[in-house]
């Protein structure tokens, strides 16, 4: 079976990613898995920027398809923060806990009326091939940012326990939506169903390590 590298060290993202690819007969691989340890510098502008400098270094790496991805909020009243820098928002120098995103974020936008909390989740996935082409694909979704956040948490996902969508009445969140809810809403779900096509026809090739 042809292995599938997901360039992730995120457990949600990780967790997330391989079960919107069950359906496909791909072996799916975790960095720990190949006992990759070293870290891409972001140094990107963007979040596809990002997206393909990890996806093409993991690739070259572990000489295996690879995808990656990047992504975050963009908050309406913050004029699109924290974008880009979502886990470097808070501290420059490290990754900022999903507990710190969710404390701060509801601290900056306090006195905010709900009707100017919107913001939406981006998500850039990229499928990288062994020799360096790459496809890229991107989806998003909307909703406002609530006075309180969820008590549920995803581990991973900060931004999906202050997120709520008005037209379903829940909050953006895996365990809290109905299968039917996920399958229709999930952005990165959207991103990822462009790519199957691409991950479908490299297992008819030669490419990957068996």
């Amino acid at each position: 079976m042809k292995k599938l590298l997901i360039a992730t060290t995120n457990p949600g993202k990780l967790a997330e990613i391989t079960r919107f690819l069950s359906d496909i007969p791909v072996k799916i691989v975790s960095l720990s898995d190949l006992k990759i340890s070293e870290k891409v510098e972001e140094t990107g502008k963007t979040f596809e920027e990002n997206a393909i400098l990890k996806a093409k270094f993991y690739a070259q790496k572990s000489g295996l398809p690879t995808i990656a991805d990047d992504g975050g909020a963009e908050i309406d009243a913050l004029g699109g923060e924290p974008g880009v820098k979502t886990r470097r928002w808070i501290h420059a120098d490290r990754d900022s806990t999903d507990e710190e995103l969710i404390d701060y974020t509801l601290e900056k936008l306090k006195g905010i009326p709900l009707q100017d909390r919107g913001m939406q989740l981006r998500a850039v996935i990229v499928l990288v091939l062994p020799g360096g082409k790459y496809y890229t694909a991107t989806a998003k979704i909307r909703g406002i940012i609530a006075v309180k956040p969820s008590p549920q948490r995803h581990l991973g996902f900060p931004f999906r326990s202050l997120m709520y969508i008005p037209e379903l009445g829940k909050f953006y969140n895996h365990d809290l939506m109905s299968p039917q809810e996920n399958e229709q809403y999930n952005h990165r779900k959207r991103a990822l169903e462009e790519l199957k096509p691409i991950i479908k026809s490299m297992l008819t090739t030669r490419m990957g390590k068996e």
